[in-house]
């Protein structure tokens, strides 16, 4: 398959170009570099060095015998992503590219707008383009379980069947985000859905837990190939987050009550689902959710396992809790 891989520069569009890759996929890397432009912003890097995008593919051509191809185009810029469908003709297209962080999107007007405009728009010319130029092209855009939030009742896979005043609907399942960049990914969902139902495009909205991890089969292949770690309170995830004050000695700070749960799955999961995907595509029309992480932790549970890791080793560990900056449930 000819496959476009949208934010193939970031942390998980990396490891999924070069995993769809190395199973003989054509693809087509495609990212605007702006993420390492927020670090450069935010005073923030990864704890992994990250080669140059020029080296990381050149590596990859090096290690592996095959060639990932390259586009660096803004996905806001609507003719850029017209000529982008119009030269590659992709089979299917994976869209990692866009703005990813909940903390980032709350830090200010200026930057809640630029959450919105960069992940809505940039989806929306996307799914113009696949309509005009390549209708049959499959979309495969990473969703978030943050859509959801928490609510009260059993979480289904992007649909409910409801009953109401005697009648019966299968309808898109409430959402509740608690941030601007959770509620740009719930404008995205609805984006696809209409495009399925309206324009007879195919679609799959992957509502990933959080991703844990590092090293695929293709990352681990060299230094220069590997993906991020980030651990700082803008672009970290919890599990970096406890990883890394824990190794410098650090209590481990675990928000409020430490009761918020979230699904969680490894990076090499991602990538095989992200595949999997691919090679079974739904039907046109069709608009299809899948939720996909593989367990379930609550913050404090992940501060108790690094505590309890730790240990094993001699080595002591001390959780603290800390006010909670975000404005969440901390039980449920």
């Amino acid at each position: 398959m000819r496959i476009a891989v949208l934010g193939a520069d970031g942390y998980l569009g990396w490891p999924t170009a070069l995993h769809l890759s190395a199973r003989g996929h054509d693809v087509i890397g495609v990212d605007s570099l702006v993420r390492r432009r927020w670090d450069e912003e935010c005073g923030t890097d990864s704890l992994t060095p990250i080669a140059s995008i020029g080296d990381r593919l050149a590596r990859w051509q090096a290690e592996s015998a095959r060639k990932v191809g390259w586009h660096q185009i803004d996905l806001c810029d609507a003719a850029a992503v017209e000529r982008l469908i119009r030269t590659t003709a992709p089979d299917a297209i994976v869209h990692f590219a866009e703005q990813r962080s909940a903390p980032y999107s709350m830090i200010s007007p200026r930057h809640g707008v630029e959450t919105q405009v960069n992940n809505v728009v940039g989806t929306l010319n996307v799914l113009y383009a696949v309509r005009d130029l390549a209708p049959d092209c499959h979309l495969i855009k990473l969703g978030t379980m943050g859509e959801y939030g928490t609510p009260n009742i059993d979480i289904e896979e992007g649909f409910i069947e409801i009953d109401h005043n005697g009648r019966r609907d299968r309808m898109l399942y409430p959402k509740q985000p608690g941030s601007i960049y959770h509620l740009s990914k719930v404008h995205d969902s609805h984006n696809l859905d209409f495009a399925c139902r309206i324009w007879d495009l195919r679609a799959t909205d992957l509502n990933q837990g959080v991703v844990y991890g590092t090293t695929t089969d293709e990352t681990a292949l060299h230094p220069q190939l590997i993906t991020r770690f980030d651990y700082d309170g803008i672009w970290g995830t919890v599990l970096n987050r406890y990883c890394v004050e824990a190794a410098v000695g650090e209590p481990l700070t675990v928000y409020g009550r430490g009761g918020q749960t979230r699904g969680f799955l490894d990076i090499r999961d991602t990538v095989r689902c992200i595949e999997l995907a691919a090679l079974n595509p739904p039907a046109a029309g069709e608009y299809r959710v899948f939720n996909q992480f593989t367990e379930q932790f609550s913050v404090l549970e992940l501060a108790e396992k690094v505590e309890h890791a730790r240990a094993a080793h001699g080595l002591p560990t001390t959780i603290r809790h800390v006010p909670n900056p975000r404005r969440e449930k901390e039980d449920h």
